[in-house]
């Protein structure tokens, strides 16, 4: 049976209806194609680790000071090239304003480590504003001593100051006692080593800024943890890591220094609060770098540099040199960065 007239209608309208769809589901992939290469999408960088900041990164070398007083605890002091090494390695530091900047920075982060004391400072950001509270600090960091809770802040950073010095007390009298050792054992052959090398040590303190400073990974990052830079080193024992990595709150501060000097703690505590109220990196780094200099401090390592230069300059043999370390390259700066200005002068 042939089909009539109307069934050859409908066929040729369901096909055409098929091939509209067709060509319309064709028209819609390609707008959706292209909808999707034109909308921007969101590209997420592989995260990386928080900037370190300028103030983090001078800590640093304080920290790799105390790394290298750790190391003459046990250093051996048997030859005149260990003599040498201590005294180069030392010496590294005491040159322009290398590790009054990095003392300074240091105990900062160990005045940071108390929010209290912060909040402080943010009241009177908040009242005055930022600028007007980054200015006061800076003319006058004695001001950072008033707060109401400077009282801890102030503690911890006089706390951290005694026991770093007085590791470096420490090392200091191991080298005067090997001077008068060495120069009595092995049958007095070291009193008969004449020195003959005075212009290659003087010139070699002379240079001792030339030289780089390194500090492990490991410990840098620990600069932050508001231990002091000396106990970074000591062995580990968890009565030790228990005190050290929480400000020191019970410290007196009559018994750890009679006369904390109140302009040079008040900078430290003002380098901290400075980093904390931070809104313009460039202004903040400008104040804080203003502050990483302490003119007495400066002025007391710079005689250290000219006693040691004029102890190693007088020596006839060469035992003197551990003398010449006991006595200006260690004692003289554990003097140079106490708390109190007493003996900096």
């Amino acid at each position: 049976m042939k089909p009539g007239p109307g069934q050859y209608a409908l066929t040729a309208f369901l096909e055409i209806l098929m091939l509209v769809t067709f060509l319309s589901s064709l028209a819609l992939t390609a707008a959706a194609q292209d909808v999707a290469e034109d909308t921007p999408t969101l590209q997420l960088d592989a995260p990386v680790g928080e900037p370190v900041s300028a103030l983090v990164d001078t800590a640093e070398d304080y920290a790799a000071y105390h790394s290298v007083i750790a190391d003459l605890r046990d250093a051996p002091i048997g030859s005149a090239n260990d003599l040498d090494s201590a005294m180069d390695r030392l010496t590294t530091f005491y040159s322009d304003e290398r590790l009054v900047r990095a003392w300074i920075a240091y105990t900062a982060m160990i005045a940071a480590r108390h929010p209290e004391y912060l909040d402080d400072v943010r009241e009177l950001a908040d009242y005055y504003g930022p600028q007007a509270a980054m200015s006061g600090l800076m003319y006058d960091p004695a001001y950072a001593t008033s707060f109401t809770h400077s009282a801890d802040a102030q503690a911890s950073v006089v706390d951290a100051l005694e026991r770093d010095t007085a590791q470096i007390r420490e090392v200091s009298e191991r080298y005067r006692a090997a001077a008068y050792d060495l120069q009595t054992g092995n049958d007095g052959r070291w009193a008969r080593v004449r020195a003959r090398d005075r212009q290659d040590r003087l010139d070699a303190i002379t240079n001792a800024g030339e030289r780089e400073i390194a500090l492990d990974a490991d410990i840098s990052s620990l600069v932050t943890s508001g231990m002091a830079a000396s106990e970074l080193f000591q062995p580990a024992s968890a009565e030790l890591e228990n005190e050290a990595m929480t400000p020191q709150l019970s410290l007196t501060v009559g018994e750890t220094s009679a006369n904390p000097d109140r302009t040079r703690i008040g900078r430290i505590l003002s380098v901290a609060a400075l980093e904390d109220l931070s809104t313009d990196p460039q202004r903040s780094s400008e104040v804080i770098d203003a502050l990483l200099s302490d003119p007495v401090v400066e002025r007391c390592l710079a005689w250290v540099r000219l006693d040691l230069q004029q102890c190693v300059a007088a020596g006839h043999f060469k035992y003197e040199d551990s003398f010449c370390i006991a006595e200006h390259a260690l004692l003289d700066v554990s003097r140079c960065l106490g708390a109190s200005t007493g003996n900096s002068n």
